[in-house]
């Protein structure tokens, strides 16, 4: 693993989304870390990590090519997971927060840490969206939605 040294002032922008999934934290939690379960919902891509503190995070796109890569900065099962996200060089950090509520889980999810003048904070609004609806789509129906189906398999 190389380190490099970013001169470029960081932005006040953060990025903060929260989605309640029926399912278990344990479960939501596993399914951010398990690289088997990523490939299902973020567009083929696998993550990778022994998910130690300090350890090398990568993910490969569903092609095997490294999407981004970053430090593990803290691993709490099933409550708290956050990384360094390094991408097109610019250093970010993401948090993600897991609170049980009933029998649903309360996901919240927090990039931050952009360049300021930087373009990734417009890559990832529309990314994480996408990304953590098809994470609640496949931990809620067991599947991923297609435009002809819904959770009960009826036709849309």
């Amino acid at each position: 693993m190389s380190a490099s040294v970013s001169t470029a002032t960081k932005s006040e922008k953060k990025f903060v989304y929260v989605t309640y999934i029926a399912a278990p934290a344990e479960k939501v939690f596993e399914a951010l870390t398990d690289g088997a379960i990523t490939s299902q919902y973020w567009f083929g891509a696998t993550i990778k990590s022994d998910w130690k503190v300090g350890s090398l995070m990568e993910m490969h796109g569903a092609t095997g090519k490294l999407d981004f890569s970053g430090e593990v900065l803290a691993y709490d099962p099933p409550t708290g997971l956050s990384y360094h996200f390094d991408s097109g060089g610019e250093s970010t950090r993401v948090v993600f927060t897991l609170e049980q509520k009933d029998n649903q889980t309360k996901l919240t999810v927090e990039h931050d840490d952009f360049d300021e003048g930087g373009k990734l904070i417009n890559a990832i609004s529309n990314g994480w969206p996408m990304v953590l609806s098809a994470l609640k789509t496949l931990l809620e129906c067991g599947k991923l939605m297609t435009q002809q189906s819904t959770c009960g398999n009826k036709q849309a």
